[in-house]
C-alpha cells in the first residue's frame, strides 16, 4: 500500500492545481513540488466545482504519472478539455473550488464487495467503460445498487448491466483534498 499524503502535501497539490489552470491565462508555468512523495506514480482526479456544481472533472485512474505531473495535467484537462463543459474562462477562476482525489490502485471485485463511503468504482463491459469517484455515492446518498446503476449509466450502458456475468468491476479508495474544506479519506 502506498503512503498517505499529509495536509501540507495536499495544500501543495491544490496550489499546483490552481497555478496549472492560471497558466493558461498568465503564461506563468507553475513550480512543481520536488519532494519524493510527489514523484510517486498514483492515479489522480481533479474536480472543479463552481457554486457547488460540477464544472469539470478529469483524471487518470491508473498510476501512470508522478502525482505532481498528474495533478498538473488533470487540472488543465478539467478546466479546458472536459467535453461536458465549455473551456473555463479567466473570470470564472475566482468562483472555482478545486478538489483533488489521489487514488489507490484499482482492485477487481464483485458487486457485493462494494462499500459506500469507501469505494470508487470502475467498470468495463464489451469495451464500454465508466468510473465514479467514491464521493459521488456519498454526496448523492446512493445505496450500492444505485451506485452500480449510475456507474453503468456513466459508461453508456443500460442501468442493469452490472448484473451481467461479463461485467468487469474494480474498486479503489481515495484520499481527497479540497481547496476550501478539510481533507478527508474515503
Amino acid at each position: 500500500m502506498l503512503g498517505k499524503y499529509s495536509e501540507e502535501d495536499g495544500k501543495k497539490l491544490i496550489k499546483l492545481a490552481r497555478e496549472s489552470i492560471e497558466e493558461e491565462f498568465t503564461g506563468k508555468k507553475p513550480e512543481m513540488p520536488g519532494e519524493k512523495q510527489f514523484r510517486q506514480a498514483r492515479g489522480v482526479f481533479v474536480t472543479l466545482n463552481k457554486n457547488n456544481k460540477l464544472r469539470g472533472c478529469i483524471g487518470f485512474p491508473y498510476p501512470t504519472n508522478p502525482v505532481a505531473e498528474a495533478v498538473y495535467l488533470a487540472s488543465r484537462e478539467a478546466a479546458f478539455s472536459d467535453p461536458r463543459f465549455p473551456p473555463l474562462k479567466e473570470e470564472e477562476l475566482k468562483d472555482i473550488e478545486i478538489e483533488i482525489s489521489i487514488l489507490t490502485s484499482p482492485q477487481e471485485c464483485n458487486c457485493k464487495e462494494v462499500k459506500i463511503g469507501e469505494d470508487g468504482l470502475m467498470c468495463n463491459y464489451l469495451g464500454y467503460q465508466g468510473l465514479l469517484l467514491p464521493q459521488v455515492a456519498t454526496e448523492n446518498k446512493f445505496d450500492r445498487i444505485k451506485f452500480l446503476e449510475c456507474l453503468c449509466n456513466k459508461a453508456g450502458l443500460p442501468r442493469d448491466t452490472w448484473q451481467n456475468k461479463n461485467f468487469k468491476l474494480w474498486k479503489f479508495q481515495c484520499q481527497i483534498f479540497g481547496e476550501n474544506s478539510e481533507r478527508k479519506s474515503l
